[in-house]
């Protein structure tokens, strides 16, 4: 019998992820103690102090996958004199409830991130806690710690400033509804049209985001574009396979965050503070970029150049659109994944090269990852005066073991996604297939195919091969617990 002969995808799915969550060395389970800790909190945290300011009337909403139930941070946008608009993103307070050394941080210290593999999600913190707790939810009171900035009209920070507030979500939004309206290709959300003023609001921030986007390729961030998929479930049967797709609401979040990210790592450096800065190193392999421009007829710069490379992607994606998303993959892999790494007091880190920024951070989902949540006990004690609440030496072990431990948590959704492809494509053995060229190197071909957005190993005929070319394959066998898909070239 195989899988799909089963019918039950999503258990087999569970239990293919809890074991490859265990043998990565994260945890799927929350522990005895870790349980009858979150019993004893009882509701959200209250101020404990008059420091927050009360924001909560001003229109303030989540824009998030359509089930998000985590929802780290709000945003609200106030035109100013002289063309310039103040952004606030407001990040829950996780740290009011989730304490450093408690039983639910040591548990948050060990997975460093919430794991979202096919079937389910191993949340980082208990759900009482990211989904209801320490979220953001519609229409309830909240402790966060704000990031406003004062945008110029041509996209330039002004100024910037953080301090603790007490928030409430007016509208719960999704990606594709608020994007698809933004972009005139939908009608406007119902929980946009209930709060008034929330629709001119909306635009002004979807304004500014684009200057800020425009702003930050023109001083070299990299547009890149890769093909994220995710099965669809009928119940408990997987149906299809989607790609995730770019829109206004998704880039409106991405710019503020980046920003407010930004803006995070530059205060805590203005207070004399340590911080976690996420960096993406100069690529080491540079030189192969190069080889990549040539060979579609763009000359690089023979040293690293953020600026260069962003001018090709824009040539290549105009020239060559189909490709696009197979030529950024090939790029990422060139320029290699970001790590986090402790900037202590004096001391400078490496910059963001595919944000082409010097001072970046994680602060603005402590819900799901732990970076953010040890960058916001960092900002509170730097905004009440307070000491470090890490010694150097502790930061420098938290910025190995948080990048050791997303790696491990990336390579289980990987996985666990290829399994998902190889339970749709079973019962197909035997069909034929247009794909394209997606890898090609001593490891092996990889192909994705054209009619789903689904890759697999090219076992056969892939002589003479490379990335970017297009061919016929055959699919000749999956292997659902290895998450194996074996093609062969079909035809000429």
């Amino acid at each position: 019998m195989t899988a799909t002969d089963d019918g039950n995808h999503r258990f087999i799915l569970q239990g293919l992820a809890r074991r490859a969550m265990l043998e990565r060395g994260l945890n799927p389970d929350f522990s005895p103690e870790e349980l009858d800790e979150l019993d004893r909190i009882h509701g959200p945290a209250a101020q404990a102090d008059e420091s927050a300011r009360d924001l909560g009337n001003l229109i303030w909403c989540s824009i998030d996958n359509d089930d998000s139930r985590d929802l780290d941070q709000l945003t609200v946008a106030e035109a100013m004199t002289g063309g310039a608009v103040k952004i606030l993103v407001a990040v829950a307070d996780v740290d009011a409830i989730v304490k450093k050394k408690s039983a639910i941080d040591d548990h948050a210290w060990q997975n460093t991130t919430s794991v979202y593999t096919a079937a389910e999600i191993f949340t980082m913190l208990p759900e009482k806690l990211s989904t209801d707790l320490t979220s953001l939810n519609y229409e309830s009171d909240r402790l966060a710690v704000v990031m406003e900035m004062v945008v110029a009209g041509d996209g330039m920070l002004q100024s910037s400033n953080i301090y603790r507030a007490i928030v409430r979500n007016h509208a719960k939004l999704a990606y594709n509804s608020v994007g698809d309206w933004l972009e005139g290709k939908g009608p406007m959300p119902q929980g946009v049209e209930a709060v008034d003023g929330l629709a001119e609001n909306l635009r002004l921030q979807d304004r500014v985001a684009q200057k800020l986007k425009a702003l930050r390729h023109a001083n070299g961030a990299l547009d890149l574009e890769t093909i994220e998929a995710h099965p669809v479930f009928d119940g408990n049967v997987i149906r299809d396979f989607v790609a995730e797709r770019k829109n206004r609401a998704k880039e409106l979040i991405e710019d503020f965050m980046v920003a407010a990210n930004g803006v995070t790592a530059l205060y805590l450096e203005s207070k004399m503070f340590p911080s976690l800065r996420r960096v993406v190193r100069t690529p080491e392999r540079w030189d192969r970029i190069i080889e990549i421009a040539s060979e579609r007829g763009f000359s690089l710069t023979k040293e690293p150049d953020s600026k260069a490379l962003e001018q090709f992607l824009e040539w290549a994606k105009a020239a060559d659109p189909l490709r696009f998303p197979d030529l950024s993959l090939s790029v990422i892999k060139m320029i290699g994944s970001g790590e986090y790494v402790a900037q202590l007091r004096g001391e400078s880190a490496p910059g963001h090269f595919g944000l082409a920024v010097s001072d970046y951070s994680h602060s603005t989902a402590p819900n799901r990852r732990y970076p953010d949540l040890i960058t916001q006990r960092l900002l509170k004690a730097a905004m009440a005066g307070r000491s470090s609440p890490y010694e150097d030496d502790e930061l420098l072990a938290l910025a190995e073991h948080c990048t050791e431990q997303e790696d491990e948590a990336r390579r289980v959704e990987r996985q666990i996604g290829k399994s998902a492809a190889a339970i749709l494509l079973e019962p197909r053995i035997g069909e034929r297939f247009d794909a394209i060229v997606t890898g090609a190197s001593e490891k092996g071909t990889w192909v994705r195919l054209l009619q789903l957005p689904v890759e697999g190993k090219l076992v056969s005929g892939f002589k003479g091969l490379d990335v970017g070319q297009r061919l016929r394959v055959k699919l000749i066998r999956t292997d659902v617990e290895r998450g194996y898909i074996d093609f062969k070239k079909f035809g000429k």
